[in-house]
This record gives structure tokens, C-alpha cells and sequence, in this order.
């Protein structure tokens, strides 16, 4: 399965992916934070689904930047290129992948900024092709195990968030749900552009990378626990209970 999150706020945005992958009794790890170079300017892409989908509605991607003379000069119009692209593949392997009782679920999170966005933008493209735009009263997209990791980002998330905040978020989300699963887990890969950034800065950390940061949530938990003011349940207990 998948964990990828993409957040946007008011200072930028932020991606992070796992690179976990189950295939039967096999589990190996690949990259699913793509990026791209277009009119001398990065985007990123995540995805879920087949991999084989994923695999090749990029390469057509890919192909179809570098033999045109098109350039787009905002985000969105490369949303509209891949969505065509994943239409191409659906066309192409969804009757193949429904005969073998194979669902087409690819998702994909698109984000960047290309030189006429006058600031970082986030898509979220649906596996049909259409898409739609992060939004400032719900600043995030998730797709692949998307249940865990929510509450923490329904909670705590919002467009004012500072940018090193949104990153911890993304992570602590990401914590919640491979600590849940087998299906999802390190390394992540993490892309960060903030407003004043033309291009995203990529980097992969492993969970040796974030243990004292995780270590310090775990433990931040245990002690709000602990200091919750409980005293309505006490009469659900004993007289001997010492909480």
C-alpha cells in the first residue's frame, strides 16, 4: 500500500511519500515522490495504486514534455497533461486490469510551482483524469492509507501553520499510520518549497534519521495522557485506584 501527504499553507507547501512496497509475501522499497524539470522549474508528483499504472502514466508524461515544444508556465496546465496521460493508460490497460479483476486506482499529488503561479500550488488528480485544488479551509491531500494519519492533521492543521510545523505534521501523520500497518513504512521521501523558493528541495530519511524525533512524540503522548484532568471517571473505579 501507500502513505502520501501533501500539504499546503500559507508560507508553502510540503510532500511526503513512503517508499514501501508489498507485492504478496515480498516487500521492497521504491521511490513514489517523482520529480520533474519543466521550463527549467521542478514539480513533484505522488501516487497510489498499480504500480504499472504509476509507472507508466510517467513515463508518458516524461515523453510527452521532452518531444513537444509546449511550455507550461503554470501548474495546473501540467495537471491537465497528466490527467490526459492516466486517460491514455486507463484506455489502453483498463480492460486488460478489469478482466483480471484489477481495479485502475491510481491517485496521484501533483505540486510545484512554475514561473507564472505566483505561488506554490498543490493538485489532487482523481484516477478518471479530472482534478482538484488544495483548498484553504482544508489544506491537505492524502491518498493510499489515508484513515490513520487524518485525525492528527484534522486537528492540528490549518493554512496559518508555519512551514517547519506543517513538516512535522506530515510526519507525525505518516507515524500514526505505520505504526498501524505493515504496508507503509521508511524511508520517506520529503519535498519542501516554500514561498520565496522556485523549486522544491528533495531529501530521504531513514527511521534511524527521525527516531529522537519520534522517541520525544511517543513520549510527549505518555505524559499528556498522564496529566488529563479525569477526575468525572473516578467513580468508575475502585477505591483503591491510584490514578
Amino acid at each position: 500500500m501507500t502513505f502520501c501527504v501533501g500539504i499546503k499553507v500559507n508560507e508553502g507547501i510540503v510532500a511526503l511519500a513512503d517508499t514501501r512496497i508489498v507485492r504478496g509475501s515480498e516487500q521492497v522499497n521504491k521511490k513514489k515522490l517523482a520529480e520533474f524539470q519543466h521550463a527549467g522549474q521542478a514539480l513533484f508528483t505522488m501516487t497510489s495504486g498499480l504500480r504499472s499504472v504509476r509507472d507508466k502514466t510517467l513515463t508518458y508524461v516524461d515523453e510527452t514534455l521532452r518531444g513537444e515544444d509546449v511550455v507550461r508556465d503554470r501548474l495546473y496546465q501540467f495537471a491537465n497533461l497528466f490527467g490526459d496521460q492516466l486517460r491514455r493508460v486507463k484506455e489502453e490497460d483498463g480492460p486488460s486490469l478489469a478482466a483480471t479483476n484489477h481495479t485502475f486506482n491510481m491517485h496521484a499529488i501533483i505540486g510545484g510551482r512554475l514561473t507564472a503561479d505566483e505561488s506554490p500550488q498543490l493538485f489532487y488528480v482523481y484516477p478518471e483524469g479530472n482534478w482538484v485544488e488544495v483548498a484553504v479551509d482544508s489544506p491537505y491531500f492524502v491518498i493510499g492509507r489515508t484513515y490513520y494519519g487524518k485525525p492528527i492533521l484534522d486537528r492540528l492543521l490549518t493554512s496559518q501553520t508555519p512551514l517547519l510545523e506543517a513538516i512535522a505534521l506530515a510526519l507525525l501523520a505518516f507515524d500514526a499510520t505505520c505504526t498501524s500497518v505493515t504496508d507503509v513504512d521508511y524511508p520517506i521521501d520529503l519535498a519542501v518549497l516554500g514561498n520565496n523558493d522556485m523549486s522544491p528541495r528533495f531529501q530521504r530519511f531513514s527511521e534511524a534519521d527521525l527516531a529522537g524525533t519520534i522517541s520525544h512524540w511517543t513520549r510527549a503522548l505518555a505524559d499528556s495522557v498522564h496529566a488529563l484532568p479525569m477526575d468525572w471517571a473516578l467513580p468508575l473505579l475502585n477505591n483503591n485506584s491510584t490514578y
